[in-house]
C-alpha cells in the first residue's frame, strides 16, 4: 500500500517537468545592421546588429553570442561575444556583434560578388546562438538580401 502514493507523485512530477520542457516557438532574428570598427591588420571588422524577438511566455536569459555570416554562398564572417542580458517575455533586444572578415573571404567575396551593383542585394544567411548554460542555449537563423555599407564620403 505506501508504494501506490509514492508512484503517484512520482507521476505528477514526471508530468509537470515534461511540461516544462515543452517546446518554444523560435525566435526572430533580424539583420538590422553593419557597423564598421577599426580594423587590424589584414582584416575588415565589423558590428552585426541583430535584433531579437522573443514569442515566448518566459524571458530568454543568455550568457554569450556565436555567430556566422554567409554570403553569395560563402563564408564570410564570425564572431563571438560575451554579453550577457536578457530577451523579455514577448519582447525584443538588440545585440551588436564583433565579426571579423579576413583579407582572404574579402577577396573570394569581392570576385563571387562581381555580378553585384556595388555590394547591393546581395544574398545572405546568418546562423549562431545564444548561450543559456546547459539547457538554455538557443540557437537562430536568418536569410534575405543584404546591401553592403558604403564607405563614408570624404569631405573636402
Amino acid at each position: 500500500m505506501p508504494l501506490r502514493p509514492l508512484t503517484i507523485l512520482l507521476m505528477a512530477l514526471t508530468l509537470t517537468s515534461c511540461a516544462s520542457l515543452a517546446p518554444r516557438d523560435p525566435l526572430r532574428i533580424d539583420l538590422v545592421g553593419l557597423e564598421p570598427l577599426p580594423a587590424q591588420g589584414m582584416e575588415v571588422r565589423f558590428a552585426v546588429v541583430l535584433r531579437v524577438q522573443n514569442p515566448n511566455d518566459n524571458p530568454i536569459d543568455y550568457d554569450g553570442v556565436a555567430l556566422e555570416l554567409d554570403i553569395n554562398g560563402q563564408p564570410l564572417a564570425s564572431g563571438v561575444s560575451d554579453q550577457a542580458g536578457q530577451v523579455p517575455r514577448y519582447g525584443e533586444a538588440l545585440l551588436r556583434v564583433p565579426v571579423s572578415i579576413s583579407a582572404f573571404s574579402v577577396m573570394r567575396q569581392a570576385w563571387a560578388a562581381a555580378g553585384y551593383q556595388n555590394g547591393r542585394d546581395l544574398p545572405y544567411e546568418l546562423s549562431g546562438k545564444l548561450g543559456g548554460g546547459l539547457l538554455g542555449t538557443v540557437r537562430f537563423s536568418d536569410a534575405g538580401t543584404l546591401n553592403w555599407p558604403q564607405p563614408a564620403a570624404s569631405q573636402p
